[in-house]
């Protein structure tokens, strides 16, 4: 930094040889007396080593010599005050740079430090240099500090001692020093000045590791050039970089003081790669936690392998976040979805496994698995070239032995799929732009407590998070957004999926999804689902719907509540069950829906909210609450809300046990199904045998197994009149579903009884 270059700023006065008119015996300012008229002091023309120069007897104890002019200060600049004076005859003075300092009124500044340092002359004839720095600020190596106030000088000389002597004074430099002052006056130090060449050839990590050891809290400044860094370096002083440095891929640059990407885009000069070194630093100190974008939106030319960028990983456990940023995709080549077609072998006894798969060099680890008997979201989990197999994230439920199988391969902005194992990864508002140019996020292979939370998954052109194995378990998604791609398209048109999850425990809550496919494919158990709203209607209002959540295992131990389930159903089955048929198992149990918002219009009246299907034989319901949610359809009416999808096989309702179907809401919905369900009997003629058929009110194709309750309304009365107080018994599972019930009483009688009917056993 030089302000005489940059700012224009004149500093040198004139020379003594223009006249002595503008130098004063005083302080400088206006009205004191000046050289041209004192006696003793004029101007020596041939100094062989001065030249023309100031010749002066010194007649007082503090002898002034001050410029007239004023020289501007101003802040940040620092000037070096410069002199030569010689002793000629006479007594031996002393000398110092010296000023007057004025404020912008024109008044001293009080506290100023006016005077520099002062050198003795020893001797005749020996030019001797009298030089000081001056500033405003207070910083180690300043010699006369004027002070804040201070906007301009009267610079010059002082000479003290004893008077009598004749002395000489070269003209005075008044010169700008900030720039070769700046690295002990300023805050950083430069690698360069610690031998880095930034040829992009030299290995310059020495001199970044001593300009790093010898900041002491100042920053180091990388200034323009290409470093070449072979080797890990760790910078624990804040550095700006003013140039870009070079690294082979596995070596690691740590910014201890500044972790955040848009220093690391500084650092490499290219967004891109700038995040793949930040994530590779992210997995490999401990001094941060998080990775913050700075609001950056990064554009991707192919997908982030987090796992090869980190490149010495293949687990980790340890607490990570990436927050605050975009990714997007350029819509290359790198993006496009791979496809391989192959012929492969399937045994239901080794169900996750494919065998005699041919090109089985050509199929990618991740890819979504196709076929028939192939349920949702089936993926290659990993490869074993030499054996010819594939394992599978989940078993196929009716493959045959051989088939043709379709393998495709989703390309993702994060892909931590590399990982065996990756534990409590964090991502947090961070908007995937895929822009239905690719996929979002796909997990690692093994894992636990990886969380999504505040994020845009915006147009994803196949998936917005996949699980190609159990890196989903503990999965947490939190007050994400996910926008398809297919949003214009009918419904049965889509084919994009929100997520999946294989492993067991995952908590999805406060999620919005807009017009997928599905909301969610889940496998496992021990899942929490709660207060989401997903809707998956379409502009056309055409009759079709689909699934917003499919359950694809019997038992899921899963609670589904509080949620906004729009123009979508949830559909229960075990369709990645190699064995489907039901050998002494749960079957169907453990899953609580309450307390949720239902919702459809113009559906036809086919239209179902729950839908259970069977993939197997010999199932039942063992541990079913759907309990108070509430069901709307406008735009006509729909027969009612649930349905037992028997085109595989069907429900055994003799079944079933612990089935809770109370409370719930009904609008434009025919039937109202509950278990238990009491119902008003009444015969108007008399008659001894009572009947009724449930088949409107009890739940999943279910029989009225047990009556449990007879509750006469008002009297029941003869034929003639008089009251009859014995009670009935009872008959259930009557007429051909089983759905209907008779009282039978002592004698023909007519009036109303309360009855209450359970579908499910008593034990």
């Amino acid at each position: 930094m030089n302000k005489v270059i940059t700012d224009g700023l004149l500093l040198m006065p004139p020379k003594f040889s223009q006249g002595l008119a503008v130098w004063s015996s005083g302080n400088g300012t206006p009205g004191d007396p000046t050289y041209d008229t004192v006696v003793g002091a004029s101007v020596a023309q041939t100094d062989p080593d001065f030249g023309p120069c100031l010749e002066l007897l010194k007649n007082q104890p503090l002898q002034k010599i001050r410029y007239t002019g004023r020289t501007l200060i101003q802040p940040g600049l620092y000037l070096r005050v410069s002199v030569r004076v010689k002793a000629v005859n006479g007594n031996l003075p002393a000398a110092r740079i010296a000023c007057w300092a004025g404020d912008s009124a024109g008044n001293h500044v009080a506290g100023a430090i006016e005077t520099g340092p002062s050198t003795m002359l020893t001797g005749y004839g020996d030019a001797v240099e009298i030089t000081a720095i001056v500033g405003i600020g207070n910083r180690r190596g300043v010699d006369m500090i004027l002070g804040a106030g201070a906007e301009f000088a009267h610079f010059g000389l002082d000479l003290t001692g004893a008077t009598g002597g004749t002395i000489r004074v070269e003209d005075i430099r008044i010169t700008d020093v900030t720039d070769i002052f700046f690295r002990k006056l300023m805050d950083w130090v430069d690698v360069r000045d610690y031998g880095a060449v930034g040829d992009g050839v030299t290995d310059d990590s020495a001199a970044f590791l001593a300009a790093d050891a010898d900041a002491q809290g100042r920053q180091v400044l990388v200034s323009k050039g290409t470093y070449l860094l072979t080797g890990n370096v760790t910078m624990n002083a804040h550095v700006r970089f003013e140039g870009t440095v070079t690294m082979p891929d596995a070596a690691r640059l740590q910014l201890t003081e500044n972790f955040d990407l848009p220093s690391y885009v500084a650092a490499f000069g290219n967004e891109e790669l700038g995040l793949k070194k930040a994530l590779q630093a992210l997995f490999n100190f401990t001094d941060h936690e998080s990775l913050d974008m700075c609001g950056l939106r990064v554009t991707l030319s192919a997908p982030i392998d987090v796992h090869a960028v980190v490149g010495n990983q293949d687990t980790f456990a340890n607490r990570r976040v990436l927050r605050n940023g975009q990714l997007e995709s350029d819509g290359g080549p790198a993006w496009t979805t791979d496809v391989v077609t192959a012929q492969a072998s399937y045994d239901p006894a080794n169900p996750l496994v494919l065998t005699n798969v041919a090109g089985i060099s050509q199929i990618p680890v991740g890819a979504l698995v196709e076929g028939v008997g192939v349920g949702r979201e089936v993926y290659v989990r990993a490869r074993n070239v030499a054996a010819g197999t594939l394992t599978l994230s989940l078993p196929l439920h009716a493959a045959p032995a051989q088939q043709s199988y379709t393998f495709r391969r989703f390309k993702y902005l994060l892909d931590f799929s590399g990982f065996t194992f990756l534990q409590r990864f964090n991502i947090a508002d961070v908007e995937f732009l895929c822009q239905g140019k690719c996929s979002g996020l796909m997990l690692a292979d093994d894992g636990q407590a990886f969380h999504v939370r505040d994020c845009f998954f915006t147009a994803p052109l196949d998936r917005a998070i996949t699980s190609k194995g159990l890196g989903c378990k503990g999965l947490q998604l939190d007050r994400n957004e996910f926008l398809s791609n297919e949003q214009k398209l009918n419904v049965i048109d889509r084919r994009t999926i929100a997520f999946n999850i294989n492993g067991n425990d995952a908590k999805i809550r406060n999620n919005r999804a807009v017009r997928f496919r599905h909301f969610a494919v889940i496998h496992g158990t021990g899942h929490i689902i709660s207060h989401n709203h997903f809707f998956q209607g379409d502009n056309a209002k055409t009759p079709n719907r689909s699934a917003g959540i499919v359950l694809s295992q019997t038992n899921p131990m899963t609670i589904i509540q509080g949620n906004y389930i729009d123009n979508c159903w949830i559909e229960w089955g075990n369709e990645h069950d190699a064995t489907p048929d039901n050998s002494g198992g749960f079957s169907f149990g453990g899953l609580s829906i309450d307390g949720n918002i239902f919702f459809s219009g113009q559906s036809p009246a086919w239209f179902r909210f729950i839908r259970i299907k069977p993939y197997g034989q010999g199932h039942y319901i063992n541990g079913l609450s759907v309990v108070g949610n509430t069901f709307k359809h406008t735009g006509g009416s729909i027969d009612r809300v649930d349905e037992v999808d028997t085109s595989i096989a069907p429900l055994d309702p003799t079944r079933y046990r612990n089935l809770r179907v109370s409370g719930n809401s009904y609008n434009g919905i025919t039937a109202r199904i509950r278990n238990p369900v009491t119902v008003e009997m009444s015969q108007s003629g008399t008659s001894a045998a009572w009947g009724l058929d449930l088949v409107q009110e009890l739940p999943f194709s279910a029989q009225a197994r047990h009556v449990t309750n007879v509750a006469t309304h008002n009297q029941i009365t003869n034929g003639a009149g008089n009251g009859v107080y014995g009670l009935p018994y009872s008959v259930s599972r009557l007429g051909i579903n089983g759905t209907e019930i008779k009282l039978h009483w002592a004698e023909p009688v007519s009036g109303a009884a309360y009855v209450t009917v359970r579908a499910d056993n008593l034990a």
